[in-house]
């Protein structure tokens, strides 16, 4: 092996391990002992900032940070908050704040310490200098986390790249040794290229061709798309904060065993199930990876070939975990995400409310809710109507399927037509491609159909029984 080659080597099997500058072979997954900060702005900070104030309290946004620091397994000595009237462009915190917490990791021996904030490369240096521990910000633990959950091939490469994407821009913290590479032979070679350069190069190589790699995933997914299209099942996607019980309402109306955990982002890979609904259309149901506050620009878009299920769906089913306190917080954010997607209001009309746990409620609270969903469902916009469920109890289950099919009856039409008595194989075809929402039985033993079923249905059921057999409901 060359010279060249050698070094080319040697970086790129040390370019991931993400290296502090104090101790270069320490990894997250061995700093187990784990403070966690909320580096909050006051709401004078707020003022200054010309921020606007969120829906939810320092109390549960540290809560938050503290669940996602658990769903890596790592032990939590500590979590405090820690207001900030200014963020300081070297260290976040402010100078005094700073040594207090370097005195609490000596004293506690803590080897890791989560910033519920996005740091800037050198605030984490000089953060990781301060603590003489190793400092992770928000996006980089919500990347370990989707790094150590995700499963699928597809999945692997989409954090993947989102983790290099926010590698590129840290390179300096894993490099001291900057002296520039010599180019050329001998003794006047020119000035070549800088470590660093060589780094953000060979992360470049690598993220061009995951992102092939991707492409390649996005045409598979299209063609089972357009096969799913032919059959034709409408799409519904499940969308929601994480652990608002999407995957538990899957199995739920599944049938399935998707894993559904009382765990921040239990699921990563998307699963696609087939149900059938009370009058016999079949749709392709979809769970989702969850969402949450300040989710990485990184992984929205690494995960767009995930996401284009949600993105192209006839029904999106908005789950909600209602006996939550930050439930509209929660709800902000996962609207904020659906707008970064392109959905916009535009796609309102797609979007089904679903208040999941209401299991957890207290009786009165629950019978509130249940009042205004009702309410809503009877009102001229019933469309638009919350639906109160459990996906643990199968509460409201029921009202859920019909809101999906008073959905997708939208752009469907209603269809009389009569089956020849005898022609079993011609009334289970058309309990494949209709939805049949009452038959009566004649005299001479045909049947009489009302059917609703979209354009292309519509087609299909006039070639196979002549252009006469359908007439308006």
């Amino acid at each position: 092996m060359d010279e060249a080659a050698g070094r080319k080597a040697v970086v790129g099997s040390r370019l991931l391990k993400g290296k502090a500058a104090f101790e270069p072979e320490k990894a997250i997954a061995t700093a187990t002992r784990t403070l966690v900060i909320g580096p909050y702005l006051t709401r004078a900070g707020m003022e200054a900032a010309r921020a606007t104030p969120g829906l939810r309290g320092a109390g549960a946004r540290l809560e938050e940070a503290v669940g996602l620091t658990q769903a890596i397994d790592l032990t939590i000595i500590g979590a405090e908050v820690a207001p900030i009237r200014l963020i300081r462009p070297a260290t976040y915190l402010g100078g005094g704040k700073v040594e207090e917490i370097a005195r609490r990791v000596a004293a506690e021996e803590i080897g890791l310490v989560m910033m519920d904030c996005a740091l800037s490369p050198v605030q984490q240096r000089n953060l990781e200098q301060a603590f003489k521990a190793k400092v992770i910000d928000r996006t980089g633990l919500i990347l370990e986390i989707f790094g150590r959950r995700a499963s699928t091939k597809e999945g692997r490469l989409q954090v993947e790249l989102a983790h290099l994407a926010y590698q590129k821009s840290r390179l300096v913290r894993s490099w001291t040794h900057l002296e520039r590479q010599r180019g050329g032979f001998g003794f006047l070679g020119g000035p070549g290229e800088t470590q660093i350069e060589t780094d953000r190069r060979l992360i470049q190589e690598r993220m061009s061709r995951i992102e092939r790699d991707l492409e390649e995933v996005k045409r598979t997914r299209g063609l089972h798309r357009a096969s799913r299209e032919k059959v034709p099942y409408p799409t519904v996607a499940l969308v929601g904060y994480t652990n608002a019980g999407k995957s538990s309402l899957f199995n739920r109306l599944t049938r399935a065993e998707v894993l559904a955990k009382d765990m921040l982002f239990a699921t990563l890979d998307p699963t696609t199930r087939a149900i059938e609904l009370p009058h016999g259309l079949k749709v392709v149901l979809s769970d989702t990876v969850g969402f949450i506050s300040d989710l990485p620009t990184q992984l929205v878009a690494a995960f767009r070939a995930t996401l284009e299920d949600v993105i192209l769906a006839r029904v999106i089913l908005h789950v909600r975990d209602i006996a939550n306190p930050d439930t509209d917080a929660q709800d902000e954010d996962v609207r904020q995400v659906l707008t970064e997607l392109g959905l916009g209001p535009a796609a309102q009309g797609r979007i089904v409310e679903v208040w999941n746990k209401a299991d957890l409620l207290a009786e009165s609270e629950r019978a509130r809710l249940a009042e205004i969903s009702a309410r809503r469902q009877g009102a001229s916009d019933a469309n638009r109507a919350p639906i109160l469920v459990s996906a643990l109890t199968g509460e409201g289950i029921d009202t859920l399927l019909a809101a999906i099919e008073a959905r997708l009856a939208d752009d469907r039409q209603s269809f009389r037509m009569t089956v020849p008595a005898g022609d079993g194989e011609g009334l289970a075809w058309l309990y494949r491609e209709a939805e049949v929402l009452s038959r009566e039985e004649a005299e001479e033993g045909a049947l009489h159909l009302t059917l609703r079923a979209g354009s292309e249905a519509v087609g299909r059921i006039r070639r196979r029984f002549g252009e006469g057999a359908l007439t308006p409901a």
